[in-house]
């Protein structure tokens, strides 16, 4: 946990994160004859309410506590932005831990809950990619589903041999866990709109079953974590869409692009929700404060 931290807090990280996110899509875009920004318009507002409503309504389905829709889309929001700044988007769920727990939900509820959010996200891609009648890879399906066995099976022997260890609530009914399982596949169908728009802002264009296909794939090499924008999972995206014939620059703009567009929504909600919750905490110290005083 210390590592994370230090990793997360690393200014170098981030700096290097966000110059190669910016540059690459500046690079290959500059070096296509012409790409056109409204494909990119028409996939991104879909992706963000994807993001930004569905991925936070998924979250509350799963969490164990008495917190309001508008609480999880704004902490949603926040983790974001540290997501975004760190590999295998670890400062995301750091920060929804810490928003949990500054609720007054225990810490074992807590970590409970962003694992469940993690582990149905990778569910719901695998579902989506299979009834999209695309070729998963069948060591993908096999690490989704082993991750999940992995997941319960850890958490079930903690509740029975150490129960005070984490602290536990009851886990999410099983129609709550469908529920995230449907707002997850929602979210990744935004997701392919945005490889498409992406894509087709470059003047080329795939079947969504390839393009499903080719992300699905490339969730293989999400096992190694990596810089936003420059990650072993982005390269093999990359590359999965030059197998099925296109261009290597128009690939590489088109995911680039895609991964450099998560920014906006990112800096704009999550920066003013943040600024917000931080003002809200202020105010809270200097009334408990100011209470004391009187005392």
């Amino acid at each position: 946990m210390e590592r994370i931290r230090v990793v997360l807090h690393s200014r170098a990280l981030r700096v290097v994160g966000v110059v190669l996110a910016v540059a690459v899509p500046v690079v290959t875009l500059s070096r296509l004859p012409s790409v056109s920004p409204w494909p990119v318009v028409l996939g991104l507002v879909p992706w963000i309410v994807g993001k930004y409503v569905l991925c936070p309504l998924r979250w509350r389905a799963l969490t164990n506590a008495d917190l309001g829709r508008w609480w999880h889309v704004r902490a949603y929001a926040e983790s974001e932005i540290f997501g975004l700044l760190t590999p295998g988007h670890v400062g995301s769920d750091l920060w929804r831990v810490r928003r949990l727990t500054g609720a007054d939900v225990g810490k074992g509820d807590a970590l409970a809950s962003v694992a469940a959010d993690r582990l149905v996200g990778a569910l719901g891609l695998t579902v989506f990619v299979l009834l999209a009648g695309s070729a998963l890879p069948l060591h993908l399906l096999v690490g989704a589903l082993g991750t999940g066995v992995v997941a319960l099976g850890v958490m079930l022997v903690v509740r029975r041999a150490r129960p005070g260890l984490l602290s536990l609530g009851p886990l999410p009914p099983p129609r709550r866990i469908a529920q995230g399982l449907v707002l997850s596949m929602g979210y990744q169908a935004t997701i392919a709109l945005l490889l498409f728009g992406t894509l087709r802002a470059t003047g080329h264009t795939l079947s969504p079953l390839e393009l499903m296909g080719a992300f699905g794939a490339s969730q293989v090499a999400a096992a190694v974590p990596g810089p936003h924008g420059a990650s072993p999972r982005d390269a093999a995206l990359v590359l999965a869409l030059v197998a099925l014939g296109v261009p290597l620059a128009a690939a590489a703009a088109a995911v680039s692009l895609k991964a450099t567009l998560a920014w906006l929504p990112a800096l704009v909600l999550g920066g003013v929700s943040l600024v917000v919750t931080r003002r809200v905490l202020r105010g809270a110290v200097t009334s408990r404060s100011g209470q004391g005083g009187w005392a």
